[in-house]
């Protein structure tokens, strides 16, 4: 598919499936359909094992102690709990799709690409953490699909390592996410002015992968010129799921995605011109007209002339000009005030 023809059109909006589906394909099919009705554009899952990512330690090294919702867990039992069965993929992709939902993943290593390229994922995403993983970039950029890079924990030198690294391998369908990799992120950290430097800087389109409560920052990134917008999408908080904190429900991913909609259409593009109902407006715009009876050969003064509204006497800027003239005929108060009235 082309990514940059759809973005061309529209905000990409991606529901995030992550843990929320709490190893249960049901939930995961139920929370596709919610997709679908709260305004998704996709669904977006990972596709991983927990030893595709880590190793079963108890080594320090592999205890999560980093301030985070899942400290004192290893990383082993942390994606144990939150990883999606690989057997699921090709049923939900089926339904995201009869639904009209894109449907593609984060592959954390070369099995995972493997596996997509298979189903014959249209995009594939690399996710934060994997930023710095070049081999893994390369492999999913030989591809020849989109690729979409979130740059949570990236520096500016590891950016530009990821998107060299698409581009050695001959694919340039690259999109940035701007992202905070922390769970959930502080508003403080989240400087969306980088979306439009990120854009000029690497020359491709910029979106967000947002882990901030509510949907603020999704809404203010579209207007710094976001073109891709991921959120987590979980059908409901009581779900005992690991990202569930930091997830929209659908009423608040149908609010978000509404007023995405609505800022993408007031964002339009840049023109001067006016409407027909702007036109029409202009009769409310101040105009010079005769405030006090005028009689012939009376001199026009500041007294007698004024700028008010509505608009149907000569323009304001002509004021200076006409103080001073005298009036061709009689003039009673309250007409717009026309060359022709004047000597």
């Amino acid at each position: 598919m082309s990514l940059y023809k759809i973005l061309e059109n529209k905000i990409f909006i991606v529901a995030e499936l992550s843990a929320n589906h709490a190893q249960d394909l049901n939930l995961a099919k139920e929370t596709i359909y919610a997709m679908r009705e709260a305004g998704a554009d996709a669904v977006k899952v990972q596709t991983y094992r927990p030893d595709t990512v880590t190793i079963d330690s108890d080594k320090d090294y592999f205890l999560i102690k980093q301030g985070t919702l899942w400290d004192g867990q290893s990383f082993y039992k942390l994606y144990e709990n939150a990883y999606m069965p690989w057997e699921w993929h090709h049923e939900l992709k089926e339904l995201a799709e009869k639904l009209g939902l894109v449907f593609f993943s984060t592959p954390f290593d070369k099995s995972a690409v493997d596996f997509l390229e298979d189903l014959n994922v249209p995009i594939y995403k690399i996710a934060s953490f994997e930023i710095t993983d070049i081999p893994l970039i390369e492999y999913v950029a030989s591809k020849g699909k989109p690729v979409i890079i979130s740059t949570g924990i990236a520096t500016l030198s590891d950016i530009e390592e990821a998107v060299n690294a698409c581009r050695r391998m001959g694919n340039d369908q690259i999109v940035l996410l701007k992202c905070v990799s922390a769970y959930p992120a502080p508003l403080e950290d989240v400087n969306l002015r980088t979306i439009p430097n990120m854009a000029e800087t690497f020359g491709c389109p910029v979106g967000l992968s947002d882990h901030t409560l509510g949907i603020s920052v999704p809404i203010a990134a579209v207007a710094l010129g976001a073109k891709v917008i991921e959120k987590h999408f979980i059908l409901s908080k009581d779900i005992d799921s690991p990202d569930r904190e930091f997830s929209l429900t659908p009423e608040e991913f149908k609010e978000m995605v509404q007023a995405i909609r609505d800022v993408e259409k007031a964002l339009g593009k840049v023109s001067y011109e006016l409407t027909e109902k702007m036109k029409r407006g202009r009769e409310f715009a101040r105009s010079l007209f005769v405030v006090k009876d005028v009689k012939k050969g009376e001199v026009f003064t500041e007294e007698n002339v004024r700028s008010i509204r509505p608009g149907y006497g000569l323009h304001p800027k002509h004021l200076k000009d006409i103080l001073g003239r005298r009036a061709r005929k009689d003039i009673e108060k309250g007409t717009p005030l026309s060359w022709d009235l004047i000597e």
